[in-house]
């Protein structure tokens, strides 16, 4: 056989294992997604979860990992969308938002941005910071990681408002953050989205208008 055709032949093999393992990773995260929501932390097992998704438990625990493990690499696929490790702050949506400096348009991106994740992902992390509210450790520990990431997310898009000079006197960067941080929760999310049935375009509306109100001097 000819070199060339061999090499060609291994890159499409290569190339559509890859496409199986991404899509089989996607599978996995939102069927465990489901079954978090539906059933609990305590419900919900490794060998369920591989049965719904089409895939083995010893594929899920090599590729997931354990439990806690899988329950937040689920949650971060949910985030981005895809399994792919690219961070949030290197992707497009991201790299407009850093480069706009238009302050009302820094706000509204932001809160379009939010809204995109929080949909998402605004189900499960409801969930699990309510379960974590048990005495179980593992659910703590990964309740605390989803804190700790959201208010890193906060610091950074406070920053850049800041770095515009468009912060408002009223509030210190600090405070700044913690009501970016308040705003975006997955407890917002769900007292007016999940319990009160509001859209996604009405809740990105107000996420915006908030943001706006709250950051930015002469809007009060």
């Amino acid at each position: 056989m000819d070199p060339a055709v061999k090499t060609t032949s291994r890159a499409y093999d290569n190339s559509a294992r890859a496409r199986s393992s991404h899509a089989r990773q996607l599978r996995v995260a939102y069927v465990t997604g489901e079954m978090l929501v539906e059933r609990g932390y305590g419900g919900t097992t490794m060998a369920a979860i591989a049965d719904a998704a089409g895939v083995s438990v010893p594929w899920l625990y090599k590729v997931f990992g354990p439990k806690p493990t899988l329950v937040k690499r689920a949650y971060d696929v949910l985030l981005a969308g895809d399994p792919d490790p690219v961070p949030l702050a290197q992707r497009p949506a991201f790299r407009d938002l850093l480069a706009e400096t238009d302050p009302h348009r820094v706000m509204e991106r932001y809160a379009a941005i939010s809204r995109d994740l929080i949909v998402r992902v605004g189900p499960l992390a409801a969930a699990l910071l309510s379960a974590a509210r048990s005495a179980d450790p593992e659910l703590a520990d990964l309740a605390a990681t989803i804190s700790r990431e959201r208010l890193a997310g906060a610091t950074a898009f406070t920053d850049h408002v800041a770095g515009l000079g468009a912060l408002s006197h009223r509030l210190t960067r600090e405070q700044a953050r913690d009501v970016v941080w308040t705003l975006i929760s997955p407890e917002v999310y769900r007292l007016l989205v999940l319990d009160r049935g509001w859209s996604a375009d009405i809740y990105e509306q107000w996420l915006g208008d908030s943001l706006i109100a709250a950051l930015l001097p002469g809007t009060r």
